[in-house]
């Protein structure tokens, strides 16, 4: 059964970790995170284990990950970042490995570890962890938030990111889902990059059937619905965010190109 989300009132001054944290016995889980793909695999990982968690909201824009407190937490000073009990895990990839290996007894979104399903598994997480995370990461940065236009940037990182786009088709042309039969983190960790590809950088899925078939089917999962607002935003209704993007693009397309050629 899922459990209500709480908030923090204040902020920790500080969160003191040993040198070995012990793991706690039941879960006591603080997930510190912003609306981002980044950050959305993990709510969604925690939502569809139904694991009681807590939300600390980290305004990126405000740099709020850069503070001493969060650094304890997180030392690169990234979200998404969670504590459970004295241990702590920072890294997506890492955050979504470390709850399914401790809590995922049933193995609902993961595979016994060492059987050929979860090198599979492990592979497509590095596979968004490595390509489409950093790739679709530098095509929203030159196409939306940079100061000057680069449309070297531009293209270069769009069309990498529609080519990793057409390896995930191929995959799911064949398979119902990445690691083989059964919805995994790694279908997670990739959808929660894909999903924004239309919207931030106007990347149509009707080129990839399989892969927008894919999309769907998760986007319409309960848990998924959950953890795609977490943590909750007054003004981030999807139109909201769409109009958002457009004005981005829109201010993107009136710069001058600065590249030398």
């Amino acid at each position: 059964m899922l459990r209500p989300l709480l908030r923090p009132r204040s902020l920790p001054k500080s969160i003191k970790l040993p040198p070995s944290c012990a793991l706690s016995t039941k879960p006591d889980i603080t997930l510190y995170t912003w609306g981002t793909p980044n950050g959305i695999k993990a709510s969604i990982t925690l939502e569809e284990l139904s694991l009681p968690y807590k939300v600390f909201p980290i305004d990126i824009s405000t740099n709020i990950q850069k503070e001493k407190w969060f650094l304890d937490i997180n030392p690169n000073g990234r979200i998404p970042a969670i504590t459970d009990g004295t241990q702590r895990v920072f890294e997506s990839g890492a955050i979504m490995l470390y709850l399914t290996d401790r809590y995922d007894i049933r193995r609902t979104l993961s595979y016994e570890r060492g059987t050929p399903e979860s090198i599979e598994l492990l592979s497509w997480l590095m596979f968004q962890m490595g390509g489409i995370g950093p790739m679709q990461g530098q095509a929203n940065h030159f196409r939306v938030y940079a100061n000057v236009r680069s449309d070297y940037g531009i293209k270069r990182y769009i069309d990498e990111t529609r080519r990793l786009y057409s390896v995930l088709d191929s995959r799911l042309a064949k398979s119902a889902y990445l690691a083989g039969s059964k919805y995994t983190i790694a279908d997670i960790a990739n959808f929660a990059w894909v999903r924004s590809g239309p919207v931030a950088l106007e990347i149509g899925l009707e080129e990839w059937p399989a892969l927008a078939k894919w999309v769907a089917e998760i986007e319409a999962r309960d848990a998924v619905k959950k953890g795609v607002v977490v943590p909750y935003r007054e003004g981030n209704s999807p139109e909201q965010v769409a109009e958002r993007f457009k004005g981005l693009r829109a201010r993107m397309d009136a710069l001058g190109n600065t590249d030398k050629h």
